[in-house]
């Protein structure tokens, strides 16, 4: 059962300046990790390789789900119970190989102009989060500044009830969730893609074709963000391995993404316990 609380904002007009156009490809709106020092700080000081082959204990992380809509009620920002639920059984199935399970603690419904439009996020966060800093926010907006999402990384440096705390969580174009209106991104993988930089992870091609630019060992250097499903591509000839198009770290269309490496799952578990645990 899905429970809901709204907040009726009333928000200025004018304040709606972010509805501007998406890029019809997949776009992830993340800081660059190379400018992060916090995350180069955690990188350096987790045991990532001592995880490798060891039995994996259940993970289970507390899920809260904010749709935030705006004042015209507009199609695109609409979510139902059913698609949440939908997107809950997507997360729990391409998380499950790692040993990590969400589970549906709440879900609040809001109608503001401004945060539905990816104005004031702090704001919005301070006002819709719940849970601690193992729990994860998903807030579900009506558009996301040209954006499918973006999400915060994980960091050392968040007590509770600071702006790192309050921000930490992953931004949703409500038009990606199952059955969603954004053709080629409405099976769900965009919030799955997120929840990824929430556990650490970095896009595949991170780095380009230099080597481990995504701090993971087992996916093969990718020069650039693959799109469709270009299977077979190999955009860096000089590394071994094809380009990880079917990782979910990938901009693939939703259909084409199926898997994370298992060095990719050790860092997610990693960064679990060193930060969030």
């Amino acid at each position: 059962m899905f429970l809901r609380a709204t907040i009726q904002l009333g928000f200025a007009a004018a304040a709606m300046g972010h509805n501007m156009a998406r890029d019809p490809d997949r776009h992830c709106g993340i800081a660059d990790p190379a400018s992060l020092v916090h995350l180069a700080a955690l990188d350096e000081s987790l045991s990532v390789g001592s995880l490798r082959g060891a039995a994996i204990e259940p993970i289970e992380v507390d899920l809260y789900f904010h749709v935030v809509t705006d004042s015209a009620n507009s199609s695109e920002g609409r979510v139902t119970d059913a698609q949440l639920e939908k997107q809950l059984l997507v997360l729990n199935t391409d998380y499950e190989p790692a040993g990590i399970s969400f589970v549906h603690r709440n879900t609040t419904r809001t109608v503001s102009d401004t945060w539905a439009h990816a104005g004031d996020d702090l704001g919005m966060k301070r006002t819709l989060r719940q849970g601690g800093y193992n729990a994860l926010n998903v807030y579900f907006l009506t558009e996301v500044d040209g954006y499918l999402g973006f999400a915060t990384f994980p960091r050392a440096d968040a007590p509770e009830g600071s702006d790192a705390f309050i921000e930490d969580g992953a931004v949703i174009l409500a038009g990606t969730v199952p059955g969603g209106g954004e053709v080629k991104y409405n099976l769900g993988k965009t919030t799955t893609h997120e929840a990824g930089h929430w556990f650490g992870l970095y896009h595949t091609f991170q780095g380009g074709c230099n080597g481990a630019g995504d701090q993971v060992d087992d996916t093969p250097a990718e020069a650039s963000p693959a799109s469709g499903c270009q299977k077979g591509r190999d955009s860096c000839p000089r590394q071994p391995g094809l380009d990880p198009v079917e990782n979910y770290m990938d901009y693939s269309d939703d259909a084409c993404m199926t898997e994370f490496s298992p060095g990719q799952i050790d860092r997610m578990r990693a960064m679990w316990y060193k930060v969030r645990d």
